[in-house]
């Protein structure tokens, strides 16, 4: 695909909804490093960020302050949502790079009123995350059957609700990025 790409390409619609895309997966399946990528090719009306920019808190502060990890999840998902709601217009899709439950971003759909929500899932075999986990990324602790058993709960999540899905497994980073990039696309256009 062409470096020089555009998504609004002289679009004049009046008052465009902003769409919104999160960006989820098991670690290793490739979510930071493919957003990563479509955020260094600078596509004009998208802008990308981080789920865990905000920072996480440990397992004991998710369970003293918000009666767990899970319920931590879904209250920081539906403030990322309210936030990227509020953003410039100028901004066409915000991608939102997190791990998160689908069901958590539909969930907090009324946190973002002005925004259409998607979500995309980025999943790979047990295998290459595990090696992924293993090798490049240094954490292995993370190669455990409980990831594999999130990995398979997420892959659910998105079959049921037909949310698009990248298999990461066989391919590089800047596929990955490609993929997201041509989904993008389809929302605009």
């Amino acid at each position: 695909m062409e470096r020089a790409r555009r998504i609004l390409d002289g679009r004049t619609e009046a008052s465009p909804r902003r769409q919104i895309v999160v960006v989820t997966g098991a670690s290793g399946a490739g979510k930071t490093s493919a957003v990563r990528a479509l955020e260094a090719r600078g596509v004009d009306g998208v802008r990308c960020f981080y789920f865990d920019s905000i920072g996480v808190p440990s397992a004991e502060v998710m369970e003293r302050d918000f009666g767990g990890g899970e319920q931590w999840q879904a209250r920081a998902t539906a403030e990322w949502l309210s936030r990227l709601d509020a953003l410039s217009r100028d901004i066409r899709v915000a991608v939102l790079d997190g791990q998160t439950r689908p069901s958590f971003v539909f969930d907090a759909a009324d946190r973002a009123p002005a925004s259409d929500l998607h979500v995309a899932l980025l999943d790979c075999s047990a295998a290459a995350r595990s090696e992924r986990l293993r090798g490049p990324r240094g954490q292995p602790e993370l190669a455990t059957d409980r990831m594999t058993s999130w990995a398979a709960y997420l892959r659910g999540q998105a079959d049921a609700r037909k949310l698009r899905v990248i298999e990461t497994t066989s391919l590089t980073v800047d596929e990955v990025a490609d993929e997201l990039e041509a989904f993008l696309r389809t929302l605009v256009a």
